[in-house]
């Protein structure tokens, strides 16, 4: 069993064209959480919050993962891709050797929330060609049992004998990536990779 090492309070912030948002790391000191780079939530149900959006903006050497709960967000890049994240919805992006894009809200009013998760690439992946994949949220794979249900949205994972495999697999920094619902007063024990760094948001 692993003990818990930082407790983090994530602070309200804003990016973006004035997005608001709470940022639970990212900046300061990135080798702490190698290869996590940053971590956000977007979590609003007032359209003057989230209506800006993220204009045209360039990244490299990493990627990100969009995972929306709640909401409707448009992506589009500079390579021609293009598409829309509903309810449930991720969004992996490389952007590698370097990608301009947008992620704007396509909607006026009502709730938004999710997530926005960098994942750093190897020095030796960094100049790789730039790839997309959205990933609807009917086809990622779940676990469901008595207590408890999970998204596999990345990696493999083994809980009380149900093995499943997420719905994005082969990435070099083997990320483990779900979404848990546990009954309150359950415990449930998540098989981690030693060496790997283990973060939980709550």
């Amino acid at each position: 069993m692993r003990k818990i090492k930082e407790i983090i309070q994530s602070r309200a912030t804003s990016d973006g064209a004035g997005v608001k948002l709470n940022r639970v790391f990212g900046g300061n000191q990135p080798q702490r959480f190698d290869p996590f780079l940053l971590l956000d939530e977007f979590n609003s149900d007032e359209a003057a919050d989230y209506i800006a959006g993220f204009p045209e903006h360039p990244h490299r050497g990493f990627e990100t993962v969009t995972y929306m709960l709640e909401g409707n967000m448009e992506h589009e890049d500079n390579l021609g891709n293009k598409g829309l994240l509903r309810n449930g919805d991720v969004q992996w992006m490389t952007a590698a050797h370097g990608i301009i894009h947008s992620e704007m809200p396509k909607q006026i009013e009502g709730k938004m929330r999710g997530f926005q998760l960098w994942v750093n690439l190897p020095a030796a992946e960094k100049m790789k060609s730039a790839s997309w994949k959205d990933i609807p949220g009917a086809s990622i794979p779940e676990i469901s049992q008595q207590d408890l249900y999970v998204k596999v949205i990345a990696g493999e994972v083994d809980i009380n004998s149900s093995k499943v495999k997420g719905a994005v697999s082969g990435i070099s920094t083997d990320p483990l990536y779900l979404d848990i619902h546990l009954v309150a007063g359950k415990q449930v024990s998540i098989p981690v990779v030693d060496g790997h760094t283990a973060l939980i948001y709550v």
